[in-house]
């Protein structure tokens, strides 16, 4: 005699590895545009945070060589850091009456502006804020 067990129900899948980025990028189309993305980051260490933003960038935008950000907004950095074994060069400015952006550069492949998110706000803000600043008419 065969017996045949009912099928299992389906695993669950396995919880994630880390904390997962919280990066959208603007959808690809009609240039000019304002900002390239929106980045909210858990925290305000630079050094903690960056290295996981740059290793989620598209492969296309090439090796970012510099990154300027509001120095007010981010705990103390050095002047350039190691990510994935290449250098980065960071700069810090203090931007008064601008929001808070991120400015990465990769030579020979562009620039891209990335609206940063204080990793306090709330995730109901961090989406307004987010839909807001990738609209059409942002």
């Amino acid at each position: 005699m065969i017996t045949v067990a009912p099928p299992s129900p389906p695993s669950p899948p396995s919880p994630p590895v880390g904390p997962f980025l919280r990066l959208r990028l603007a959808l690809p189309g009609v240039l000019p545009r304002r900002l390239d993305g929106v980045w909210w980051p858990r925290s305000d260490d630079l050094l903690a945070e960056l290295p996981q933003l740059l290793a989620a960038l598209p492969r296309a935008w090439g090796h970012i060589a510099s990154v300027t950000v509001n120095g007010a907004a981010w705990s103390a950095a050095p002047g350039r850091m190691l990510v994935a074994n290449q250098v980065v060069g960071l700069r810090k400015t203090v931007a008064v009456h601008a929001p808070d952006t991120v400015v990465l550069l990769a030579p020979g492949h562009g620039r891209w502006d990335l609206l940063v998110v204080p990793s306090g706000t709330t995730e109901e803000a961090a989406e307004l804020i987010t839909t807001a600043a990738l609209s059409d008419r942002a």
